[in-house]
C-alpha cells in the first residue's frame, strides 16, 4: 500500500516563500513513476501545479513556472515543493499525488490528505 502524507502549509504574507513536504509510505511491491503536487482553489477545479518522475524530470504549470520548485530525497522519502514570490491566487490547499504500478503490472494512483496555503496579507 502506498500512503502520502502532506505538511508545511500555513499563512504566508505576499512574495513570502512557503515549502511543502510530502512523506512517501510505500511497501516494495509498488513502482512509483512520478510524484505530483496538485492544488485546489476554492470554487476551483484542481489542478496540476508540478510532476518529479522517477528519472528526475520535472515540468510545471505555467502559472507557477519561475517559482515553485519540486525535488525528491529518495533516501528519507519525501518530496518538496518550494513556492517563492506566493501570490494570493497561489491560495488552495495542495495534494501530493502518486502514480505508479504494483508488482503484478496494476496501475495506482495515491491521493494525500491535502495541506491549506494561504497567501495574505
Amino acid at each position: 500500500q502506498v500512503q502520502l502524507v502532506e505538511s508545511g502549509g500555513g499563512l504566508v504574507q505576499p512574495g513570502g516563500s512557503l515549502r511543502l513536504s510530502c512523506t512517501v509510505f510505500s511497501g516494495r511491491s509498488f513502482s512509483i513513476n512520478a510524484l505530483d503536487w496538485y492544488r485546489q482553489a476554492p470554487g476551483k477545479e484542481r489542478e496540476l501545479v508540478a510532476r518529479i518522475t522517477s528519472g528526475g524530470s520535472t515540468n510545471y504549470a505555467d502559472s507557477v513556472k519561475g517559482r515553485f520548485t519540486t525535488s525528491r530525497d529518495n533516501a528519507k522519502n519525501l518530496v518538496y515543493l518550494q513556492m517563492n514570490s506566493l501570490k494570493p491566487e497561489d491560495t488552495a490547499v495542495y495534494y501530493c499525488h502518486a502514480v505508479g504500478l504494483t508488482v503484478t503490472f496494476t496501475s495506482f494512483e495515491v491521493w494525500g490528505q491535502g495541506t491549506l496555503v494561504t497567501v495574505s496579507s
